[in-house]
């Protein structure tokens, strides 16, 4: 637990909110808030550890939590599912077992903000893995990547017609949500050569099986085997070849 609490990063954002919040006189509100949004986070950060995932930093922000991640690409789908969504579960759970000791009008407001809000599909935000994985059931790893991108801008475009000008936390809380989803489309080429690299110096007990004929056609929780000029060649033997023409290895 010591370990946990060292990764956690109080951003500034969230220490304007506070200060905010606590002049306008908003401090039982701010007590709620912030319990919630520490259960959601707890959530995902229990799960996680049950899957043995290496947890880099824990973010507070004046609309959630954001756990990242020091983990490979190529974890199983399931374990990102259930990490997800294990944040809006344990919250629900909890407000269910509080809800009648509150005597706070706005407590159940409160409680579906902060689940709705995490469940837009806007990256990093809870909603935007879980399309990503249901991208990833449907689709190769480099389209789902693309897709979310796409739909992340999408909706962050909503959302700044909608609400950009209402306050100053709205605001910064939607630019912050920009730059993190321009980071993701920055990193997008050095993710797939990350997501191909530990498939090949990495071995993973997949079920399933799938013969395709470039990379770009490679999917989460698939072996493949590349049908290339006529000839099968297992995936292993295919990237190590790519990746001595590129020089990499």
């Amino acid at each position: 637990m010591k370990n946990i609490l060292n990764k956690i990063y109080i951003h500034p954002l969230f220490i304007i909110a506070l200060f905010v919040f606590v002049s306008i006189g908003y401090f039982r509100f701010l007590i709620y808030f912030m319990m919630l949004i520490l259960v959601h986070e707890l959530g995902h950060i229990i799960i996680s550890l049950l899957f043995k995932w290496n947890i880099d930093r824990i973010i507070i922000l004046p609309f959630g939590g954001l756990t990242k991640y020091n983990e490979m690409i190529n974890r199983p789908l399931i374990e990102e599912f259930l990490i997800a969504i294990s944040g809006v579960i344990f919250q629900f759970l909890f407000y269910l077992l509080i809800k009648d000791f509150v005597y706070y009008k706005y407590f159940s407001a409160i409680n579906y903000f902060i689940i709705l809000f995490n469940l837009i599909p806007i990256y990093p935000l809870d909603g935007s893995k879980i399309l990503n994985i249901f991208f990833n059931l449907i689709t190769t790893f480099k389209n789902s990547l693309s897709l979310t991108i796409i739909i992340s801008y999408i909706f962050i475009i909503i959302f700044s017609l909608l609400f950009f000008n209402i306050n100053k936390i709205i605001a910064f809380v939607i630019i912050f949500l920009l730059l993190e989803v321009n980071r993701l489309y920055k990193e997008r080429k050095e993710l797939f050569n990350k997501f191909l690299l530990e498939r090949y110096l990495n071995e993973f007990k997949f079920k399933k099986k799938k013969t395709i004929k470039s990379v770009d056609k490679m999917k989460k929780d698939y072996r493949h085997l590349f049908y290339i000029d006529g000839k099968y060649l297992t995936e292993k033997y295919f990237l190590k070849k790519m990746f001595d023409i590129r020089g990499i290895l």
